[in-house]
């Protein structure tokens, strides 16, 4: 049988291959393919044998590190075991890994690019102050982010104001930068520049109520005060003003407070808040066996009789209205 393929000859004459040329030509090529097979597998088992070694060696250096209590042992096993190292790493044939000139203004380039890259999403995700609750995104809310900061004022006896601190001390807070002060309650101003400065205050922190917890009413827009509403505004704004507080945004209420909370509970100058849109941050059995505590001590606002809840209370007074 005659196959139709040709080729050259040295005189430039067609002649026809047969089946046993080529035969022969697929022979010769799979006989250098698998001899270049059987190679390379050969220098892998033998990289793979120094691998092996050198992860001897580096266990051994490390056990002979930990019980080495002397200094000058210590050290002297340490060169040892390093030389040990660089005569492996020797044995190894690793191939060296040469860059082209024509590349290194690329990786430089690229190398600048990630870090400004990380810098930036440092700044956004770390560093960026949070001045009021309208710069609050979705990845802040929903506990996704835990902010640090200073409680500034407390306005009322379950929510508070805080300026928002990222970086702490290391962003130079406290030392380079400083938390403006509560000029409204210092007395020592006139009228005119504390409702001033008070505003501007205002511009730059978070209203945060505490999540899941409803604190006695104080009197307000012709409500009377509930009972314990005076001691429970006492407690809070004792625990919190001037303090530098940890707060996990879940949720912005229709007033654009945020909402943070267990220490009102557990004193008893507080329940749990039951209305639509209350967050409790994954805790809320945790705050039921808290309230059922302070119950069971009869303590702040269950120490009454007759308890009315901060819901019914203004309900009674505001026909519903918050």
């Amino acid at each position: 049988m005659v196959w139709p393929f040709s080729s050259k000859s040295s005189s430039s004459d067609n002649k026809d291959l047969t089946f046993s040329d080529v035969t022969s030509a697929a022979t010769s090529a799979l006989d250098t393919i698998e001899h270049t097979a059987q190679d390379a597998r050969a220098r892998l088992q033998s990289t793979k044998a120094s691998l092996d070694e050198m992860t001897a060696a580096v266990e051994e250096m490390t056990t002979t590190t930990t019980n080495n209590n002397s200094a000058t042992t210590s050290s002297s096993s340490s060169s040892e075991s390093k030389s040990a190292l660089s005569t492996l790493l020797g044995k190894a044939n690793l191939p060296e890994i040469h860059i082209p000139p024509s590349v290194e203004p690329y990786l430089i380039a690229t190398l600048v690019f990630g870090v400004a890259t990380t810098a930036v999403t440092l700044y956004k995700t770390r560093l960026r102050r949070i001045p009021t609750s309208a710069y609050l995104t979705p990845n802040t809310l929903q506990g996704k982010r835990t902010l640090k900061g200073k409680v500034t004022s407390v306005g009322d006896s379950d929510n508070f104001r805080f300026y928002h601190t990222p970086g702490g001390i290391w962003a130079g807070w406290g030392w380079l930068r400083h938390v403006p002060s509560n000029s409204k309650e210092n007395s020592t101003l006139n009228m005119m520049k504390s409702k001033r400065l008070f505003l501007e205050l205002k511009n730059q922190t978070l209203h945060i109520r505490i999540a899941g917890v409803d604190a006695p009413e104080g009197a307000h827009f012709g409500m009377p005060a509930q009972p314990f509403s005076q001691e429970s505004l006492a407690w809070l704004r004792q625990e919190l003003i001037g303090k530098t507080v940890l707060v996990k945004p879940y949720a912005k209420d229709r007033y654009d407070r945020v909402n943070v909370s267990k220490e009102m509970l557990r004193v008893g100058y507080g329940q749990i808040y039951r209305q639509a849109g209350s967050e409790y941050g994954g805790i809320l059995s945790e705050l039921e066996k808290i309230e059922a505590q302070a119950k069971s001590r009869k303590i702040g606002i269950w120490s009454q009789k007759t308890m009315v809840s901060a819901a019914d209370h203004k309900k009674q007074y505001l026909r519903g209205g918050e």
